[in-house]
């Protein structure tokens, strides 16, 4: 157990995400991003499961199957694509992912990007954040268009870097609020 750990690198985490939110416009969501991780059904496991160099979710997972405290936070912040899982009413009820604002996209990238620069401080690059999020696609059950505009924000900062793609969500993707973004035959349109 690692109370200080689990609480620096918690706080840390928020403080890194609501200072790139904020470069972006994204003032509301830096402020309230992953605030429910303090609470004590949250907090807890995260001091018992801590280890510094990932998320203490995925070490409970491994030990209990099940983690109550991911459950909840998945359930209470729209940044996280399982939030957004529901059923369907035209395909007999199964569950799919439903399309994410282009506001908790971007945020959910930005969270990508702060995680992998808090887990793997020195030896993060532009990079990172896009290989973390291909190597876990097998496992997402995320809308079609909102998972081709995260790799499409990740690509651009693996290719282009941070500054430029701040730039382009605070000046072109979110700069108009009632813009939606669409994909069709392979290309992302914003409309």
């Amino acid at each position: 157990m690692n109370f200080m750990g689990h609480l620096k690198t918690i706080t840390h985490h928020k403080m890194l995400v609501t200072k790139t939110c904020f470069k972006v416009g994204l003032y509301k969501q830096g402020i309230l991003h992953d605030l429910s991780k303090y609470s004590p059904i949250e907090f807890v496991p995260g001091v018992i499961y801590y280890q510094g160099n990932r998320s203490p979710i995925s070490r409970e997972k491994e030990i209990k199957t099940c983690s109550k405290g991911w459950l909840h936070h998945k359930g209470r912040n729209p940044h996280h694509f399982e939030y957004w899982i529901d059923y369907t009413v035209n395909s007999g009820g199964k569950l799919v992912g439903m399309k994410m604002p282009k506001k908790y996209v971007a945020e959910m990238v930005i969270d990508r990007i702060c995680a992998s620069k808090n887990y793997l401080k020195d030896k993060y690059n532009d990079g990172s954040a896009l290989a973390y999020y291909v190597n876990g696609k097998n496992m997402m059950l995320i809308n079609e268009e909102s998972d081709y505009l995260a790799r499409y924000l990740l690509t651009m900062l693996d290719k282009k870097g941070e500054e430029y793609l701040l730039n382009y969500m605070k000046n072109v993707l979110l700069c108009h609020k009632n813009r939606d973004y669409h994909v069709r035959d392979g290309r992302l349109y914003l409309e």
